[in-house]
């Protein structure tokens, strides 16, 4: 007699073929990139207005997510977004397009870190621009995005006109003409303020503080001795938004000491065998530069000079005098500055 196979059995054996052919005819999902190779993302993104145009510029990544060295970037994605203003919304998510792909290279020339830089001349008055970017190492790891910058284009303002600048102690006053026209000689159609740029070397200036709506700044954040550079931005209000405009020429400008130490004090004046000996005390400055000691006779209300003094030192010996005149000696402390400040005389010392 024929056993007869039980359908459940058959049943188990059809569920289990269908598992076995589920799993091994699925799709692949994404890979996912290791994050030993993801670059850190951009943080620099930046732009400046040209005639006709826009410059972006960022600095290559030099680093993973992980903290591991790259050497070199295989491409970079740079996303642009065009709205016009009589359609921007500014809660609506903004629609990035398409990536224009720009070869990388390697991060570091010599020691120091790359920077990419890309011109986009294709700008229309009365849009709303917006610019990403992202790296690429390999065809699977990219970065996440970077900062996003925007603007908003129109004809800018020209540039100002007659900056000059005047160096004081620890301190620059600028000054400029107002901008009264577009670059294209029209007049201004909004509101026109300034925003004044700084840099050390000349090169990669900065926004100092906020923008201004006068023709004048005064840059207290100084160090007297150093040059700086200076330029100045006009910017325009146009529908609720600012347009940058174009800079001035730059200029330079170095602020000096003015100040002066404190006279010394504690004179005092004793002869000894080989004429007279002037002692004072020790001025505390950080930039004291050293002491000049004058002489006058009983007779006469003006003073010799000297000596100068070390600053290291505290006294002088006289061996010029005529032992028959009766003299008044004064000191003076000076500074490093050049030229350098001079202190008021202190009082008077005489032998007594």
């Amino acid at each position: 007699m024929k056993k007869k196979i039980p359908v459940r059995v058959a049943g188990a054996f059809l569920v289990a073929g269908a598992l076995v052919c589920t799993a091994s005819c699925g799709y692949k999902t994404p890979p996912v990139s290791p994050d030993t190779v993801v670059p850190m993302a951009i943080e620099d993104l930046r732009y400046t207005l040209e005639d006709g145009g826009i410059q972006l510029n960022w600095s290559y990544p030099v680093e993973t997510v992980k903290g591991s060295v790259i050497e070199d970037i295989s491409r970079f994605d740079l996303y642009k977004a065009e709205i016009a203003m009589d359609e921007y919304c500014p809660t609506c998510p903004i629609p990035f397009g398409a990536p224009i792909e720009l070869a990388g290279g390697p991060c570091l020339d010599g020691e120091q870190r790359r920077k990419a830089s890309y011109d986009f001349g294709d700008v229309r008055s009365g849009y709303k621009y917006f610019f990403k970017v992202r790296s690429r190492k390999g065809w699977i790891a990219d970065s996440e995005d970077s900062n996003i910058v925007s603007f908003v284009y129109y004809r800018p303002a020209s540039s100002p006109e007659g900056l000059s600048g005047v160096a004081g102690d620890g301190e620059i006053k600028l000054s400029w003409q107002p901008v009264t026209t577009l670059s294209d000689g029209s007049r201004v159609v909004g509101k026109v303020s300034y925003q004044v740029l700084r840099s050390v070397g000349g090169k990669d200036f900065l926004p100092l503080g906020e923008a201004v709506d006068g023709v004048s700044f005064t840059d207290t954040s100084v160090r007297n001795g150093q040059k700086y550079f200076y330029t100045v931005k006009s910017l325009m209000e146009y529908q609720g938004e600012i347009v940058e405009g174009s800079v001035s020429e730059d200029i330079s400008v170095t602020p000096v000491d003015l100040t002066p130490p404190v006279p010394p004090g504690g004179i005092r004046a004793i002869s000894v065998s080989r004429g007279t000996k002037i002692f004072w005390e020790r001025v505390d400055s950080s930039d004291l530069g050293g002491y000049k000691v004058y002489r006058r006779p009983a007779n006469r209300d003006d003073y010799t000079l000297l000596a100068t003094v070390d600053p290291a030192f505290a006294s002088y010996v006289d061996l010029e005098g005529n032992g028959s005149v009766r003299y008044y000696y004064a000191i003076t402390a000076i500074d490093k500055a050049t030229p350098p400040n001079e202190s008021v005389k202190s009082r008077e010392a005489t032998v007594r």
